[in-house]
């Protein structure tokens, strides 16, 4: 069978608005429609800075190096605990990372200013943007959960810090399975507390990492890209992405 070239060009027409359609307002309410639940990264919710800005305060002009050394061991040495099956929660691994950065810039890190640098892991509050974004959320009818890498302790602290009290349905540590996200056990919490598919459970995260773990797990994912940070080369991409979470409101079509 032949096609004329004005019928092809009509078919093509056709192709492209039902694309547009797909991709726009239709497709934004099918995303909506689809994701019932959001489970958050803590650090989306909880602004970790002023943890760094501590470290620039106790020592004065070296606070940026030893916390930029520290970031990247904290995690490091959560995932090779976790792979060599010598687990440590996250407060252990994030004091450990801690001294080896001090160690590795040549910086004395007595034990009192190691304490106050693991006590502002107790004391982070919410970022500023957070509050009203929930409640929109909320009101939705969006239910909420925080599934972190952090213990309960920290998680509990800053909910509490933050006057979020009642907001998250659940509260989800790692550590209650002794693994660190991006193992795919750690972001099956999610499914098995909500009781819903991956693909009904939005992710919010805050690492880029956090980001390939989540779509390779299966979650529709945002990434609160609240530091400006460059996409990582993993093969994959978030949904999509801003810096507050009051860009996660029109991913949702909300």
């Amino acid at each position: 069978m032949s096609i004329s070239r004005r019928g092809f060009l009509g078919l093509a027409a056709i192709g492209a608005a039902m694309g547009a359609l797909a991709s726009g307002p239709v497709g934004n309410a099918a995303r909506r429609s689809t994701i019932k639940a959001l489970a958050f990264d803590a650090f989306p919710i909880l602004d970790p800075r002023p943890v760094f800005a501590l470290a620039e305060q106790l020592f004065p002009g070296r606070g940026a190096q030893l916390s930029n050394v520290w970031r990247v061991r904290q995690f490091e040495y959560q995932w090779l605990r976790s792979l060599s099956g010598h687990y440590a929660d996250f407060w252990r691994a994030t004091e450990d990372g801690l001294v080896f950065a001090a160690n590795a810039v040549n910086l004395n890190l007595p034990a009192d200013k190691r304490d106050q640098l693991m006590a502002a892991y107790l004391k982070l509050k919410a970022w500023p943007d957070v509050p009203a974004a929930l409640r929109s959320l909320r009101d939705a009818g969006i239910r909420l959960a925080l599934l972190s890498n952090a213990t309960h302790e920290i998680l509990q602290a800053g909910i509490g810090n933050s006057g979020l009290h009642a907001v998250f349905e659940h509260v989800l540590s790692t550590d209650s399975l002794r693994v660190y996200k991006p193992d795919p056990r750690a972001y099956q919490m999610a499914v098995d507390a909500f009781g819903l598919g991956r693909e009904n459970i939005g992710f919010v995260a805050f690492a880029g990492w956090d980001v390939a773990g989540a779509k390779w797990f299966g979650y529709p994912t945002f990434w609160a890209n609240r530091l400006n940070a460059p996409v990582e080369e993993m093969g994959v991409l978030p949904d999509a992405s801003g810096t507050t979470l009051a860009e996660l409101l029109p991913f949702l079509n909300l």
